[in-house]
C-alpha cells in the first residue's frame, strides 16, 4: 500500500491535525505500508523529499509569480495544479495508491489525481471554516444562508463561499472519514453526503505509562507541593472558550484561595493577559509545550479543564483522560463524545443572541468539586484513562485505519 498524506503550513498542523498525521505514521509504521507525508505551503524555499525511513516527508513550496495577480480562490486552484504536476513527476510506485486529505481546501487536486491515478481518495473531516468562525453555531450559518446575497456581508459571502468548497472535496473523494457521529450528521444534513460513503473513525493516542512521581516534577517545574494546579492546553483563539475559565478561575479563588491556573499554548497572548491581569500571579502562561513537557504536565497538575465552545474532537481531553487526569468539559460536539459522564464532570455551552458562552458560576462549582473530593476526582481519572485504553489508544486505531484502507482498495 501506498499512502500519501496531505499536511500542511497552518496552526492547525500544530495541534490537532498535525498530531493526528504523527499518531497515523506511528500507527501504521511496520505493517507493510509506504508511508509519505506531503506537507503543502512549506516554507522550505524549493521542493524536497527526505527520507527518515520508514516515511518520506515531501516538502512542496508555495509557487509565487510577481508578473500575475489571482484572487484567492484561483490563486488556490494554481497552487494545486502545481502539486498535481509535481506528483505525476514524482510518484512512481503506483500499486495500490491513496491520497488522504486531512485539511479540506484542497478539491482540485483529488480531482485532478483521479484522472492520471489508478488511485483512492479520502478526506478526513477534522473541522469546518463556519464552526470555527462562528464558534460551533448552526443555527447562526442557517441564518447567515438564508439571507439574499444582497444583504451577506463580505465576511457572511466569503464564510458560505468557503463552505462550499469546502463540500466540493467531501463529494470529490472516494470516501470521508468524521471523528464522531456528531460530524457525520452535519455532513449528511449540511452537506447532503451519502452517509454510506461516511466512516466514522475517532482519534487515537499512543501513550506509556510513566510512572514519575508528581512531586519530583512540581520541584522541577517550581511549583509547591500542596498548591492545587488547573490546567488548560490548546491554542489561545476564541472557540476554545479560555476567557470564561479565566472568569470562573476567579471564582475559583474566593473558595481556594492558593489554587494556581496553568494555560499552555501559543496564540494571542495579550488578549488573555489582559484578562487575568487583576489575578495575574495566581496565572501562569508557559507558551507552546514539548509533548514531553505538556505530559509531564498532565502528570503534576490536578484537573485539566476544557472549556471550548465548539470541538471537532478533543485530542487534549484524549492526552488528559490516557494520564488519569479528572476533567471538566464542555457538552459540545465532538468532545461529548470523547468524554462521558465517568470520565468527567460536563457543563453546556449556551448559544444566546447569536454568542456562545459559557455558565462561569457552574464551571466555577465543578472545578471546586474535584479540587475538594480527591477521592472522586480519582475515580473520574481512573475511568478516564480505561475508556482511553478501551476506544482510543494506538492499537484500536491502528485496526480501525487499516480495515478502512484494506476496504477502500477491495
Amino acid at each position: 500500500m501506498n499512502l500519501y498524506l496531505f499536511n500542511d503550513n497552518d496552526s492547525a498542523a500544530t495541534y490537532g491535525i498535525g498530531t493526528y498525521i504523527n499518531e497515523l505514521t506511528k500507527a501504521l509504521e511496520g505493517h507493510t505500508v509506504n508511508i509519505h507525508i506531503l506537507y503543502l505551503h512549506s516554507v522550505r524555499p524549493e521542493f524536497e523529499i527526505v527520507k527518515a525511513n520508514p516515511v518520506e516527508h515531501w516538502y512542496i513550496p508555495e509557487v509565487r509569480n510577481e508578473n500575475t495577480f489571482s484572487g484567492s480562490i484561483q490563486k488556490a486552484e494554481d497552487y494545486c495544479y502545481n502539486v498535481f504536476y509535481l506528483l505525476r513527476l514524482y510518484i512512481t510506485d503506483t500499486k495500490d495508491l491513496i491520497f488522504h486529505f486531512n485539511f479540506n481546501q484542497y478539491q482540485f487536486l483529488a480531482k485532478e489525481l483521479k484522472t492520471v491515478f489508478d488511485c483512492r481518495t479520502v478526506a478526513a473531516v477534522h473541522y469546518t471554516r463556519w464552526s470555527l468562525e462562528l464558534l460551533g453555531n448552526l443555527s447562526m450559518l442557517h441564518e447567515i444562508k438564508s439571507k439574499p446575497e444582497n444583504q451577506r456581508t463580505p465576511h457572511e459571502q466569503l464564510l458560505l463561499t468557503t463552505d462550499e468548497y469546502e463540500s466540493f472535496l467531501y463529494k470529490e473523494t472516494d470516501k470521508v472519514i468524521t471523528l464522531t457521529r456528531d460530524m457525520k450528521k452535519i455532513l449528511c444534513n449540511e452537506y447532503q453526503i451519502d452517509p454510506d460513503k461516511i466512516t466514522i473513525i475517532p482519534n487515537g493516542l499512543e501513550y506509556s505509562e510513566k510512572k514519575t512521581d508528581k512531586n519530583v516534577l512540581r520541584i522541577k517545574w517550581h511549583i509547591p507541593e500542596k498548591e492545587p494546579v488547573i490546567f488548560f492546553a490548546g491554542r489561545l483563539h476564541p472557540v476554545k472558550g479560555l476567557k470564561f475559565l479565566i472568569k470562573a478561575f476567579r471564582k475559583v479563588l474566593d473558595q481556594i484561595p492558593d489554587s494556581h491556573l496553568f494555560i499552555a499554548g501559543s496564540g494571542n497572548f495579550n488578549t488573555y493577559i489582559q484578562e487575568a491581569k487583576d489575578i495575574c500571579t495566581k496565572v501562569t502562561f508557559t507558551g507552546l509545550l514539548e509533548k514531553k513537557e505538556l505530559y509531564e504536565f498532565y502528570r503534576l497538575v490536578d484537573i485539566g479543564v476544557i472549556p471550548s465552545l465548539y470541538e471537532p474532537f478533543g485530542l487534549v481531553a484524549l492526552e488528559m483522560m490516557a494520564h488519569e487526569l479528572p476533567i471538566v468539559v464542555t457538552s459540545t460536539s465532538g468532545l461529548n463524545e470523547v468524554v462521558d459522564d465517568l470520565c468527567g464532570l460536563k457543563i453546556p455551552v449556551i448559544f444566546n443572541n447569536n454568542n456562545a458562552e459559557i455558565d462561569t458560576d457552574l464551571l466555577a462549582e465543578k472545578i471546586v468539586y474535584l479540587l475538594k473530593n480527591p477521592d472522586n476526582a480519582k475515580q473520574f481519572g481512573e475511568n478516564a484513562c480505561k475508556r482511553y485504553k478501551e476506544h482510543f489508544s494506538s492499537d484500536v486505531f491502528r485496526k480501525n485505519m487499516l480495515d478502512f484502507y484494506n476496504s477502500l482498495l477491495a
